[in-house]
């Protein structure tokens, strides 16, 4: 069937994060949330009509930890999009990706030991490292010629000495890999995972994937597990998948985990007990359907994403030149340099929700490199974008 993603769907009040939320996060009700990484478009008729069909059982009780339906979906679809093929007993489910890095962490650390994130980066990833006892260490991103890279030198000496401290034996046991990378939108390169993956490897550390946005790709990207470059990187890694965001079921929290290690499986299911929950029965039935039948609506959609990017694009570029756009490869989260407004990270989100009415991530929250960046959500109908680029515009213009 043919999708109509022009269609402008009210979601407020409907208890929405992202809308219904805007008055107390912007302090303003009349500002066009693009923040939060959900979307404004309806998801794939098969998904809504398998929780349709669910719901007239009447009766939502527990499920199976491991429905053997799901996990045959998750399977086929490893091996029809990437060649990898993900034996059943691989797969721990999570209500979600976040809960799943707060296990990883308490997994393959102690009190103590330290992490290797790459800024700017997604937030949460600093808090699963903090809240676990552990210190972050930053591989910061390099920004060179518009484009974000790896900074493999500092990478290796990240392993090899403990930062901020006297240097000691090394005590880093996790690297967190987002890929692709939220919030700067690089899809990395077989070349990069296999420099990044043997650095973890020659020491003895876990490399965590957070691969959340792998299926929202633009035109002429490949995305590549880092799990299936090697069999040895396979045993050296865990991989975090969900529907969450290409699918739009962000809401219904449900993730799988792919760990062919069976040490590190074991450890990740310790970690979990107690404080994780499975998934609820809807997010079950969501990602199956997702993952059986949604490929029809998911390119359609990707079609329109990347539609929405270039007038994005086109409109900085003619008529709002001073800001940025760093062009994405994957996610539909795109990340603008602000730096030519001259404002401070905190006058700059104060602009942006007070003087264009616009919604945005700031980019400080991603950690060291996100100054005078924001993030804006592009996973709406075009019209929202064309009227929060006209609020920008004239905002930038009364300066």
């Amino acid at each position: 069937m043919k999708y109509d993603f022009d269609r402008v769907i009210s979601r407020k009040n409907t208890d929405c994060a992202k809308w219904d939320g805007a008055l107390s996060l912007f302090g303003d009700a009349d500002v066009i949330p693009m923040w939060v990484a959900d979307m404004d478009i309806p998801i794939a008729k098969p998904i809504t009509d398998a929780i349709k069909k669910r719901a007239d059982h009447e009766i939502y009780g527990y499920s199976l930890p491991n429905p053997k339906s799901v996990v045959d979906a998750i399977v086929t679809r490893m091996q029809k999009r990437y060649g990898w093929r993900v034996r059943p007993e691989w797969i721990i489910f999570t209500p979600g990706i976040v809960p799943a890095l707060y296990a990883a962490v308490k997994a393959y650390t102690h009190p103590g030991d330290e992490v290797i994130l790459q800024s700017p980066v997604y937030h949460p990833f600093w808090h699963a490292i903090k809240n676990n006892g552990c210190h972050v260490v930053n591989n910061q991103l390099v920004f060179h010629n518009g484009r974000y890279e790896m900074d493999f030198v500092h990478l290796e000496s990240s392993f090899a000495i403990r930062h901020g401290r006297p240097p000691t034996p090394h005590r880093v046991r996790v690297m967190i890999l987002c890929s692709p990378h939220n919030p700067v939108g690089r899809v990395w390169n077989k070349e990069e995972l296999i420099r990044a993956g043997e650095m973890v490897i020659r020491h003895n550390a876990i490399l965590v994937s957070d691969e959340v946005h792998s299926e929202l790709l633009y035109h002429g990207i490949t995305h590549i597990p880092f799990a299936t470059i090697s069999e040895e990187f396979e045993q050296h890694s865990i991989t975090c998948i969900s529907p969450g965001k290409a699918f739009n079921l962000a809401g219904l929290e449900a993730s799988a985990n792919i760990i062919p290690n069976p040490g590190l499986r074991k450890q990740f299911q310790e970690a979990r007990k107690g404080i994780l929950p499975g998934i609820n029965v809807f997010g079950f039935v969501a990602m199956e359907a997702a993952y059986r039948y949604g490929d029809e609506w998911l390119e359609q959609f990707l079609v329109y994403l990347q539609g929405n990017y270039e007038f994005l694009f086109d409109y900085f570029e003619k008529n709002i030149p001073k800001i940025k756009i760093i062009p994405p490869e994957g996610t539909y989260l795109v990340w603008l340099d602000c730096r030519a407004l001259g404002f401070d990270p905190v006058s700059l989100r104060s602009f942006m929700a007070k003087e264009a009415k616009v919604g945005l991530d700031e980019g400080y929250l991603f950690g060291p490199g996100g100054e005078g960046f924001m993030r804006m959500n592009i996973a709406c109908p075009r019209s929202v974008i064309a009227e929060a680029l006209k609020r920008i515009e004239n905002a930038v213009k009364n300066l």
